[in-house]
């Protein structure tokens, strides 16, 4: 038995070692396996061994303490957890004996979790379940979670896209107060709204979208003059029932974007606004911004000016039945319209095609590639994958939107805050890579400042059919920055523009809605809420996160719709490369699918500067662009990943 003074001895020595102890603070990161690492902030990776993961998720902000492990090798002790991210996830329900837990299904938690009684909402075994992080696991590896909602069973309708809602923390329904505010708004807010705005309803605007269209955000107007067209824009102006810093406000900003989800879109305002009140219906009065601008012979922009106005769409045209017109087919429905919209729909054309004409030599286009569309059935299921057609209707479209944000964009940079697009062109790492590309294979574009958005664009278009043993423009392509948002105007190097913004969206874009506010803080000094730094950094990780939201429901219909393909072959073209093996996108219905070069014969070497791998021995060549035929193989149901077999000869 220790007397008092050995018992406050060991509290002192007990004391002196946490004081004088050496903790690092980093970040978890998980593996396939139990062990991890934390990513320490002083650059250092330290090894967690599995007793030590068992004590934390994916994410957790920890202080460690380094020692030596097993075999003379560093391991980390988990000492105190800083934060925990990891809040919500999904998983599945298991019963084992008298114990009910969650298998995750988050990468990197490869644990169940135990879920006491009185927290399991009356869930079966394999239910998806949406859970909550109950009690964390820092105290003795033993965590605990609570469900929040039971989502279904494998094979229910619609579970991918639930699951994927769940997954990703994104809202299905509206909060309490934005359904309040919308019940509140009909057609006499826009009535009220009417006596200052100029009154357009008799000009023969038109919408051109797909027949399925309901949140129309743009009607179109153009008439020749003396120098080239005057061409009219008219914009969903949503910004004039919805008042800034209000609850539907603060909910459009929080999901950032409608996201288009197959079969079912997530919208970003209710329905009541955006497919209604706001959508520019034909035959209804509606309220827009509308931006009128000269285009020239050259098509170049001259003048321009933005209005609020109410105007009523004349038509809600297809874009198949604008196609047909402008392509001289003429049938009944092309009969019936009044000759002042088939008038306009003449000069819309003829002006798209000088605005296209001008960019095509003063900036970059876009290239066209095959497109498809996912059919679903009555349970959710892509039943069919057809082919997305882009005629000149939808490139009409496409000018008219790009000149109008061309407009706003020259607009707000003399402003002293706006909001831009701003595009990089090529990532930072890369540039040497693409030189190296450039001295070996196109030796005459070497000169070219590839980091500069002049020699940027200078470099896409003389890569552009250029004749080499490689894909140039594909691998060029394949190494872009992403775009970002700024308060500041700067290059767009992907269109080849020296700014660019979008106000064309508002009914399915937050960035388009606050661009209209700013638009109008200027010209009418209307009230808005600004964005900081801070809200615009929030701003693009919800747009980020919305898109592999949207990226990963489509992988999963297409993974799943790949299993109907057979045994048969197919053609297609290798879209990515990588050290484990390339993608091949199908020619028939556009689905991407892996080869691994584990089901080929021998090891490959990648190239990163031309991104190409080579047989080590014989020399065989896979790279961008090139034709390969394939066959089904199978899906990596954890990666919701097609793969593919290679059918050609090695």
């Amino acid at each position: 038995m220790l007397n008092a003074d050995a018992l406050n001895q060991l509290r002192q020595l007990k004391s002196d070692i946490e004081e004088h102890k050496v903790v690092y603070p980093g970040t978890v990161k998980a593996t396939n396996g139990r062990f991890g690492f934390v990513a320490l902030d002083d650059g250092r990776d330290v090894f967690l061994p599995p007793e030590e993961m068992q004590k934390v998720l994916p994410g957790d902000r920890v202080n460690i303490t380094v020692q030596e492990g097993d075999k003379g090798k560093t391991q980390g002790l988990v000492d105190e957890l800083l934060q925990s991210k990891l809040d919500t996830f999904v998983g599945r329900y298991i019963i084992r004996g008298k114990g009910h837990f969650v298998a995750p299904e988050t990468p990197g938690i490869n644990r169940w979790i135990f879920i006491p009684p009185q927290e399991r909402q009356n869930a079966e075994p394999d239910d998806f379940i949406y859970c909550r992080i109950h009690r964390h696991p820092i105290k003795d590896g033993k965590g605990q979670a609570k469900i929040l909602k039971v989502l279904g069973k494998a094979g229910d309708t619609g579970i991918e896209r639930a699951l994927t809602l769940a997954t990703f923390d994104l809202p299905d329904t509206w909060p309490d107060a934005v359904q309040k505010q919308a019940e509140t708004l009909d057609e006499s807010a826009i009535n009220a709204l009417k006596a200052d705005r100029e009154d357009r309803t008799d000009q023969p605007y038109v919408t051109i979208d797909s027949p399925g269209t309901q949140d129309m955000d743009d009607a179109l107007l153009a008439e020749p003059n003396a120098t080239g067209w005057k061409l009219s824009i008219a914009i969903a102006d949503p910004t004039a029932l919805i008042e800034p810093g209000s609850p539907a406000e603060q909910e459009a900003f929080r999901r950032a974007t409608a996201i288009y989800f197959p079969g079912e879109p997530l919208p970003m305002l209710p329905d009541s606004l955006s497919t209604r009140l706001c959508s520019l219906m034909p035959d209804v009065d509606r309220l827009a911004l509308v931006c009128d601008l000269q285009v020239n012979n050259d098509g170049s922009l001259g003048d321009y000016d933005f209005h609020l106005a109410t105007i009523k769409s004349q038509g809600k045209l297809s874009y198949e039945l604008v196609s047909n017109f402008i392509d001289g087919r003429i049938d009944d429905d092309i009969k019936a319209l009044p000759d002042a919209i088939t008038n306009s729909l003449d000069q819309l054309h003829q002006a798209a095609t000088a605005l296209r004409k001008w960019r095509a030599e003063h900036a970059l286009l876009s290239a066209d590639r095959p497109e498809f569309r996912l059919r679903l059935d009555e349970n959710r299921r892509v039943r069919l994958i057809e082919p997305s057609v882009q005629n000149e209707a939808h490139r009409l479209v496409e000018e008219c939107m790009v000149a109008a944000n061309r407009c706003a964009a020259d607009f707000l940079g003399k402003q002293t805050r706006g909001l831009f697009i701003q595009h990089p062109g090529l990532r930072e790492d890369r540039v040497d890579n693409i030189r190296s590309l450039l001295e070996g294979y196109a030796p005459q574009l070497g000169g070219l400042a590839v980091h500069q958005a002049d020699g940027f664009r200078d470099l896409m278009k003389q890569a552009d059919g250029l004749e080499a043993e490689v894909p140039v423009k594909t691998i060029i392509s394949r190494q872009l920055a992403r775009a970002e948002l700024s308060f500041t105007p700067a290059p767009h190097q992907g269109m080849g523009l020296s700014a660019y913004t979008t106000f064309t969206s508002p009914l399915r874009k937050y960035t388009d809605f606050h661009v209209h506010r700013l638009i109008k803080s200027v010209l009418w000094n209307t009230p808005m809420s600004e964005l900081d730094d801070a809200r615009l950094e929030e701003l693009q990780r919800t747009q980020l996160h919305a898109r592999q939201a949207a990226n990963s429901l489509e992988s999963w219909l297409k993974s799943d719709f790949a299993r109907t393909l057979g045994e048969g072959e197919f053609t297609g073209t290798i879209s990515r490369t990588t050290p484990a093996g390339f993608f091949v996108r199908l020619d028939c219905n556009g689905l991407e699918g892996f080869v691994s070069c584990k089901t080929l014969d021998g090891k490959f070497s990648f190239d990163p500067v031309t991104l190409r791998l080579t047989h080590n021995k014989n020399g065989r060549i896979f790279q961008l662009d090139q034709p390969v035929t394939v066959c089904f193989a199978g899906v990596d149901d954890e990666r919701k990943q097609i793969l593919l077999a290679l059918k050609e000869s090695a």
